[in-house]
């Protein structure tokens, strides 16, 4: 199992990128001249806007689109970095603001904004779709645009967003887990007071590590700075690290996964429904959860185990009896397409991509989707910004940011997750709803932590303000056009809109 914080983003042992951490802070121009931090970086442009519209269920809507940064300053009031952003707007009084962010760390927002939400996008993250591909947007039919404003936020480090102080103090300023809250929750009230938005309505969508920033940014919103959120949708989040730990003794880590390769096998077979994964789910929690917690005590229980577990995923009896009914991921992942001489991404085990070491021990490459992915996001993002938007800038784009990546700084409040904040910010706010969404394939956050979460938590007056939500797919589930109709079916329930 893998268990690092960098779980929602890199496999474990995988990650070589041509540039180094430093890269990041290469001087862009030595002609410039040095800001205060004695870096040659040229300066970003002036916000810059555009008008553009999209078509959605038959209606036009018409929207602006603004490209632009805020300061990030230290406790002197010095500028230690900036942020881009990506914001739509439409006219219309008491119109709601949303605040979106990825996860990784070191993944820009392009993935929510041109994949899930924004009105445009760029086909992604499913079987089939190739690097090559034109990276053409066209309109998105599961946009949120028409019941709310959009605002994407890119971490320092992803995108065209920057340190403007050395790798050192970017890894404590920006790079760790309590910095990263705090100045992203500013980034969100400095955007509120610039576009004189503090009285809307206001929304936060956070995708994998984002999901694990959505809590805890939403509880120091409400609690440090004064500014409460209506809602917050937490798209495969990775809300407790922990939950992973331990797997010699306890059956946690394998009952989280089990589910996913579960609801993998039953698409291929065409059979994937919520009853199944209902059954699924009850013997995960019950029968498997005992018979693994029996051991040697029982010499029946691993038999009973082996047996349901190569019933429930397909998979070779003596690869599951070797395993001991404990299925590692990336062991699956090249177990379950090695007669094809291909790999399952752990983002979701049912896209695939050739594995070109088929004999080596373990998996040498990168994960299917990642690898897949970097091209049409930044092309497509690139080209929008600096073309249609006209926001005039020529420094590197970062997707995924390895660099960001390597210097993260891990430390033991990231292991405790953000389960606490969750029931805190719920607690805090009686007005508070929280739709927590998942792919039933992804194995890189699973569905059935934030199913085992939710259902510790108490109550709080009304069990439905946190909902957990499942659709077919994975990380991604919303590359999916039903499972992305189907998300904003439900996102538009937690917003009070028809």
């Amino acid at each position: 199992m893998q268990t690092a914080l960098l779980a929602a983003f890199v496999l474990t042992g995988f990650g070589t990128t041509s540039a180094s951490a430093a890269d990041t802070h290469k001087p862009a121009a030595a002609q410039d001249a040095p800001n205060s931090n004695g870096f040659h970086l040229p300066p970003f442009p002036a916000d810059a806007h555009v008008s553009q519209s999209t078509t959605v269920g038959g209606k036009t809507l018409k929207y602006t689109v603004t490209v632009g940064s805020l300061p990030v300053r230290d406790e002197k009031g010095v500028i230690i970095g900036e942020v881009v952003f990506t914001a739509y707007r439409m006219p219309g009084k008491d119109r709601p603001v949303t605040f979106a962010l990825n996860g990784g760390p070191g993944a820009s927002s392009v993935y929510l904004n041109f994949g899930a939400i924004g009105p445009k996008k760029v086909n992604f993250g499913v079987e089939g779709d190739t690097p090559s591909a034109p990276a053409t947007l066209h309109d998105n039919p599961g946009t949120w645009l028409g019941f709310t404003d959009l605002v994407f936020i890119d971490p320092v480090g992803t995108g065209y967003s920057r340190a403007l102080v050395d790798d050192k103090e970017a890894t404590k300023q920006f790079y760790s887990t309590d910095n990263d809250i705090k100045y992203l929750s500013r980034i969100v009230y400095d955007w509120l007071v610039k576009n004189g938005r503090m009285t809307s309505r206001k929304y936060l969508i956070g995708e994998s590590y984002g999901g694990f920033r959505g809590p805890r940014i939403t509880d120091y919103l409400q609690t440090q700075l004064g500014v409460a959120m209506n809602g917050v949708v937490l798209l495969s989040p990775y809300l407790d690290p922990a939950a992973s730990d331990d797997e010699n003794v306890s059956p946690l880590p394998w009952m989280l996964t089990l589910p996913s390769i579960a609801a993998a096998h039953l698409e291929r077979e065409h059979k994937l429904t919520p009853e199944a994964m209902a059954s699924i789910v009850e013997y995960t929690r019950g029968e498997y959860a005992s018979d693994l917690m029996r051991g040697r005590s029982d010499p029946k229980a691993i038999d009973r185990v082996v047996n349901k577990v190569t019933a429930l995923t397909g998979l070779d009896p003596l690869f599951v009896k070797r395993s001991g009914g404990r299925l590692e991921t990336q062991a699956y992942l090249r177990e379950v397409y090695r007669a094809e001489g291909r790999l399952g991404s752990r983002y979701d085990s049912n896209v695939t991509a050739w594995d070109p070491f088929p004999y080596a021990p373990h998996q040498q490459t990168g994960d299917p989707i990642l690898n897949g992915i970097i091209a049409p996001t930044t092309s497509a993002m690139v080209n929008f910004v600096t073309q249609t938007v006209g926001w005039k800038f020529e420094g590197r784009y970062n997707a995924l940011s390895y660099a960001v990546n390597k210097l993260w700084h891990e430390d033991d409040d990231a292991r405790k997750g953000s389960v606490s904040q969750l029931r805190e910010a719920v607690a805090n706010d009686p007005g508070l709803r929280v739709l927590i969404a998942h792919g039933w394939d992804d194995l890189s956050c699973p569905f059935m932590a934030s199913v085992l979460i939710v259902d510790q938590m108490p109550a709080m007056g009304d069990p439905t303000r946190v909902q957990v939500k499942s659709y077919p797919g994975g990380h991604m589930f919303y590359a999916r056009a039903d499972s992305q109709a189907a998300l904003t079916a439900d996102v538009r329930v937690l917003y009070g809109v028809k």
